[in-house]
């Protein structure tokens, strides 16, 4: 999928520029911008993709999953650029007042552009979902900033042609780059979130405990849950309180157990669990709370 965004996005950028050269509209000569950002943004998550899906070594036991959110940073700085880009052609045009020409060329260029974006941000989108992928998670909502982008500039173009007010060529660039940056906005905290190891959502924390309470019964209760993510794996470890009488081999078990419950629940999951007797449990300890991580 990732290589289908490399093609789709090189073609629209030589599409882009060509038109914008040729009748000298600054929103479309950003949008080529913008979709040559998202042209390095796609050969980022290409690259990371692979990268991330290296099993474990003895450089990396934990796996190479943050790399997915490095190239998803590096995606959102790369929107955050071509937002700075475009009010800086923007106000260049404003200052130097000319005119656009050619407009059919640009409108047609742009519907083009919001059609095959909205095609392959989908695919993406689903690909991602599918493999909780963050890489391509970062890679199609840089595609969809480029379908609302391009929806921006086809309108600012038809009221051109409608109104003869060249001046919404620039107005309507800087709506766009105003949108885009608050996009950006949003992927920064999302791909920033597990590299500080951050916990995970509070639904899948929730799964965590509803699994524990359907596991054995010789389970008493549990705590110092503590949860992260890495690319799209993600690593859990607690302590469970069990009765006292039992045997290592059935505590060796009963961890087995505990741990299958929650990767069932959860897939693609690295799971550690610490048993106790139930005795060294403080009585508030004993307890089943949803996301506890006490």
């Amino acid at each position: 999928m990732a290589l289908l965004s490399i093609l789709s996005n090189t073609t629209l950028v030589v599409l882009k520029l060509a038109v914008g050269w040729m009748t000298g509209a600054v929103s479309i000569i950003a949008e080529g911008v913008h979709s040559g950002m998202d042209l390095v943004a796609a050969i980022i998550a290409w690259l990371s993709v692979r990268v991330a899906d290296r099993p474990p070594d003895r450089e990396h036991p934990f796996g190479h999953g943050k790399i997915e959110n490095l190239s998803g940073l590096a995606e959102a700085l790369l929107i955050s650029a071509a937002a700075v880009l475009i009010v800086k052609e923007s106000l260049e045009k404003m200052s130097a007042g000319t005119d656009t020409e050619m407009l059919e060329w640009g409108i047609a260029v742009m519907g083009v552009s919001a059609v095959l974006n909205t095609v392959v941000s989908y695919k993406l989108f689903r690909t991602a979902k599918r493999t909780d992928s963050m890489a391509l998670l970062a890679d199609a909502e840089h595609l969809r900033t480029d379908v609302i982008t391009s929806l921006g500039v086809f309108a600012g173009l038809a009221l051109i042609k409608i109104t003869g007010y060249h001046i919404l060529d620039p107005i309507a660039a800087m709506a766009v780059a105003g949108l885009i940056f608050h996009i950006s906005i949003k992927l920064i905290w999302q791909t920033v979130a597990p590299l500080i190891d951050s916990t995970l959502p509070e639904r899948e924390r929730e799964i965590i405990n509803e699994s524990l309470k359907e596991c054995d019964p010789k389970v008493v209760g549990w705590h110092k849950i503590r949860t992260r993510k890495s690319g799209s794996w993600r690593f859990i470890d607690l302590h469970v309180q069990v009765k006292s009488d039992l045997t290592v081999l059935e505590a060796h078990e009963l961890v087995d157990e505990i741990e299958n419950c929650i990767k069932d629940a959860l897939p693609k999951s690295h799971v550690l669990v610490h048993v106790e007797p139930e005795e060294e449990a403080a009585p508030e300890d004993l307890r089943f709370p949803p996301g506890d991580e006490s």
